[in-house]
Formats: structure tokens, sequence, C-alpha cells
């Protein structure tokens, strides 16, 4: 069972001339702070096919809880309807609800740099092992301990009007964050499954790099974080406007560290 470093660490303190985008802020996001994102649509998107991206640096591997989700969509109905993306208590990446239990056989365990995760959702596709992927560093992940993949056509929590959508939350009802870390440049789509080309590239032979992603097309409930405003942190910085409400994340949760900056 393999363990992923991150092979970006090379480049977090990196330069302007190495970077064509770059990444100036994230959030750190504190272990059993009640600290999350949310918003719940008021219109429904797609439900079927979506992407999310984002950079991550962990800051903890052991932890209270048995997942760090980073993000969900969870109906507060006691599991029935919810969807997550999450490192398990394991440090498996791990899709989880409305019919999928995939968890991947590489473990995350790098404290030290920042890494891309891209995860594409297209339940329309008939062929099944298209309907979830997960890249990491521009790198399909295809490897599992454990694979249970939903009908095709289901129908997830993300995107449902009226279903509240989380950053950093553990889902099935709690308020309570167990997810402790960095995160930067966060996207979802909505209705486009995106592969990891469309959110970075490889440079200078093996380095991962941030694409800039505010040219692709974000769909109704799409959102494009950047952190860039302290006092506001869900501010969605797509057209679409679709803010998101913070809890318990005070000013200096945004940060200098990046994925092209360092710290």
């Amino acid at each position: 069972m393999g363990v992923l470093q991150n092979s970006n660490a090379i480049a977090t303190a990196g330069s302007s001339a190495f970077y064509e985008h770059e990444i100036n802020h994230s959030v750190r996001f504190e272990e059993d702070a009640g600290d999350k994102l949310s918003r719940t649509p008021s219109s429904g998107g797609n439900r079927r096919t979506f992407t999310v991206s984002f950079w991550l640096k962990r800051t903890a591997i052991s932890h209270s809880g048995n997942h760090m989700v980073i993000f969900g969509a969870d109906a507060r109905d006691g599991g029935a309807n919810m969807f997550q993306l999450r490192i398990n208590n394991s440090d498996a990446v791990q899709f989880a609800g409305n019919g999928a239990e995939i968890i991947y056989t590489p473990l995350f365990r790098d404290t030290t740099g920042w890494g891309n995760f891209v995860f594409t959702v297209d339940t329309t596709q008939a062929t099944a092992s298209n309907r979830f992927k997960f890249y990491f560093n521009g790198t399909q992940i295809t490897d599992t301990t454990y694979n249970t993949i939903s009908s095709q056509n289901t129908e997830t929590a993300v995107n449902q009007s009226g279903v509240i959508q989380d950053i950093g939350v553990l889902g099935y009802g709690s308020n309570t964050t167990d997810f402790a870390g960095y995160l930067a440049e966060f996207v979802l789509i909505d209705g486009t499954a995106y592969d990891a080309s469309y959110f970075g590239e490889f440079k200078g032979g093996n380095i991962w790099i941030p694409k800039d992603p505010s040219g692709l097309t974000f769909g109704t409930n799409g959102v494009h974080f950047t952190f860039s405003n302290a006092s506001s942190l869900g501010a969605d910085s797509s057209s679409n406007g679709n803010n998101y409400s913070a809890t318990n994340l005070p000013v200096n949760a945004q940060t200098l560290d990046s994925p092209t900056f360092g710290s």
C-alpha cells in the first residue's frame, strides 16, 4: 500500500517566473473547531455530473474523528441522502454516499507540501468505472481497496436544491469538523466532468503546477474560491456569486501559505 508524497514540494516556495497562474491565499481549518464554509442552493443543478478540484496541505495525521471531510452535501437525514469526498481514518481518499463507497489504495500522509486533488463524477456513464474518477497531481489514481459504484444515472446530494453543501465539515448532521489543514483554490463545477488537465499542468519534468480555472463553465451551483478576502472567505470568485457562509473561520484563518508561494 503506497504512501504518496507531494511531488510539488520543491516548488512550494517558487517564484512568479515559474508559475503562470499564481495562488495567493489559502484558508486553514483547525481540528474540532467547528469551522466550515456552507451554502444551501435555492436552485437545483446537475446532481449526476460535476467536478471538484482543490489544493490541500494536511497539518495533522492523527485526528479525533473517523474521517476528514473536505467537501460534502448532506440532507441531514441520518445519511440516507449524503455525498462526501474525504480522507478516511487510514489516510486513504474516499468517495462516500448515494450508493458509492470507493476507497483508493494510496495513503496521503504528507504534511509538508501541497497537492492537487481533482474528483469527477458522471453517473450518466454506461461504463461503471467511468462514473467516479480521482486525480492526484495530474495522475489518475485507479487502485482501490474497496469499490462500490453507484448505479447509472444516480442523483447525488451535490447540487441539490435545499440540501446543504459543506466544505471542511463532518457530515451526518454534525457541525464539528475533523479536517485539519489548508485549502487553496477550491472549485466546484456543476454539470461538467473535467479531468485534471483543466486545473494543472506538468512543468520542469514532474512538477504539477496550477492553471487558472476562471474560464471554465461553472454551471448553476458552481463556485471558485480564491480565499482572497479575509473578511469573507466564502466569497465566490466565479460570475455566479454563489457565496458560502463562513462559520468559526476568523480573519486570521486566511494565510499566505499556498501551492505557489509557500509559507
